[in-house]
């Protein structure tokens, strides 16, 4: 009898008994919860004591009706906000670029200056809740936006919890949203790390992401593989700049997809915490245990949502949000059905917050720690990953780290040829998706999709129109020489970027003075 193939290409064996875990030593493999090396969880009682953090990913169009959105999901019970921002922002251009029209508001909430940021956050308490960005290559930027504006409210940068992803290099294997080369890249997040370190101690500096990846195509061994090969690379980066291990390593978080297949996922998340913490000790000589925990955010694949019969993105999601919860995530995104779409409706949105809260509420998922302990089949699928990432991780260490690997299109090549891999089973008809190749509808019910307002863009320009006419246009001149400055030397740029941004400096005008001193990255296609 033979089994079915795994998405990372191992054989799952109809029957899994004992024999399948015996001669590893399962017990000390497995740890403590909460213990060296955390392979069931990075806290003793887990979601025992409190549930994840249920964040919801918004954001569109201008940021009063981000806004809006805000408020109502903290309303119905949201912890965490996670904004998405237009694709301008995350490229570093003002929405009055000209390689910004057409994309003002479109995937995300245009913020061009700090006087948007205040209308974003307006009303909502900073202090309380904890906010995660989308934001990478201009991360500083937007991170600066928000301390600025929480310090207007009266919270200071000390009492702020959040993250910003500011993982620039999965950017030049996966998205495509860098701005400068990767050794500038990575200074900037080097002189992050620093300056939250004092300014921002409760922040979580860096999201070291392998969902992007995962959506252009990763399996779960690669998707782990190579996130763990550019969080190497992170700490490299810091310790080459001067910083200690422990001053930065417990602030690193990760950001991982959850698939439908729910005892991969599992496996996989207990494979990549095991693997990290035996690589911060073993490799970077960390001390301190949270240097060593790898504390992540998981968000349900938004690949595999169809937009045929997207009711049934609902099953997929529940699914998706259940393995995450399972694996012992910190953090969930639930995303909403009719994404495949268009933006999210208000209903839809809602709808992927209750599901967590049914997971947390309503099942017994919640009453015991890592409840897939000792099982077979999920112990030995954490065995093989664990194997095969560091196979990988090896493979790009070969290459020169993440970097060297980057440069010469490792990375990106191997995910490619994974992704074609699965679109063939899925035109074959080998791997089932229903309502696409099996299962399908010939008549699909009407669905009116949530559209962005194209007088947004026009709007957003007169925003930028009258913060040129109204501001100090010296002081702006001033506060942007000293970020080209600071660039041009060893000194942290986050302090003279700050102030820029505190006289009205727009986000464009900021990652300009910096791509005149270090450039622009070009990418070399790879065949």
């Amino acid at each position: 009898m033979s089994g079915a193939r795994s998405e990372s290409g191992f054989e799952i064996k109809p029957v899994y008994r004992p024999a399948d875990t015996a001669g590893r030593d399962l017990e000390q493999r497995l740890g403590e919860p909460g213990s060296y090396p955390y392979t069931r969880g990075v806290y003793p009682t887990m979601y025992t004591g409190r549930p994840w953090t249920m964040r919801q990913y918004a954001g569109f169009g201008t940021a009063a009706e981000s806004n809006a959105r805000y408020h109502e999901l903290v309303a119905h019970g949201t912890g965490g906000l996670s904004v998405a921002f237009d694709l301008p922002t995350q490229m570093g251009y003002d929405s009055d670029h000209p390689s910004a029209s057409g994309e003002v508001g479109k995937v995300g909430v245009a913020i061009d200056s700090i006087d948007d940021m205040r209308v974003l956050f307006g009303g909502l308490p900073l202090d309380e809740v904890s906010t995660s960005m989308t934001i990478n290559a201009p991360a500083s930027s937007l991170l600066l936006m928000y301390q600025l504006v929480a310090e207007e409210a009266g919270v200071p940068g000390t009492a702020l919890t959040g993250t910003i992803q500011n993982d620039v290099l999965k950017e030049y294997i996966a998205r495509g949203t860098y701005i400068y080369p990767p050794s500038q890249s990575l200074r900037l997040i080097s002189d992050i790390f620093a300056y939250c370190h004092t300014e921002l101690p409760r922040w979580n500096t860096i999201s070291i992401s392998g969902y992007h990846m995962a959506e252009a195509g990763a399996t779960p061994v690669q998707e782990i593989a190579f996130t763990l090969a550019n969080a190497k690379e992170y700490v490299r980066a810091a310790l080459a700049a001067g910083l200690g291990v422990d001053d930065f390593a417990p602030r690193l978080s990760f950001f991982f997809v959850a698939r439908t297949t729910l005892l991969e996922e599992v496996a996989k998340f207990r494979a990549a915490r095991r693997l990290w913490a035996r690589i911060m000790k073993e490799e970077f000589g960390a001390q301190n245990p949270r240097s060593m925990m790898l504390r992540f955010h998981t968000q349900t694949a938004g690949v595999q949502l169809t937009a045929q019969q997207p009711e049934v993105n609902l099953v997929r999601v529940a699914l998706q949000g259940l393995g995450a919860v399972l694996g012992g995530t910190q953090s969930l995104h639930t995303n909403s059905y009719d994404e495949a779409i268009a933006l999210p409706t208000t209903k839809a949105a809602r709808l992927a917050l209750r599901t967590q809260q049914v997971l947390a509420f309503e099942t017994d998922v919640t009453s015991t720690v890592d409840p897939f302990a000792g099982s077979y089949v999920v112990e030995s699928m954490t065995d093989e990953i664990e194997a095969a990432a560091l196979e990988l991780i090896q493979a790009v260490e070969d290459r020169g780290g993440a970097v060297g690997a980057i440069e010469q299109g490792f990375q990106k090549t191997e995910i490619e040829r994974a992704a074609y891999d699965t679109a063939l089973e899925i035109d074959s008809g080998e791997r089932v998706v229903v309502g696409v190749n099996r299962f399908t509808s010939e008549v699909e019910e009407p669905y009116e999709p949530l559209r962005v307002d194209p007088a947004i863009e026009e709007a957003q320009r007169e925003r930028l129109a009258a913060l040129r006419a109204e501001r100090d246009g010296a002081a702006v001149t001033r506060a942007l020489d000293a970020v080209r400055a600071a660039a041009e030397t060893t000194d942290n740029v986050l302090v003279p970027m700050r102030e820029a941004l505190r006289v009205r400096a727009t986000g464009g005008e900021v990652a300009d003075a910096l791509r005149e001193v270090w450039g622009q990255y070009v990418p070399t296609e790879h065949f």
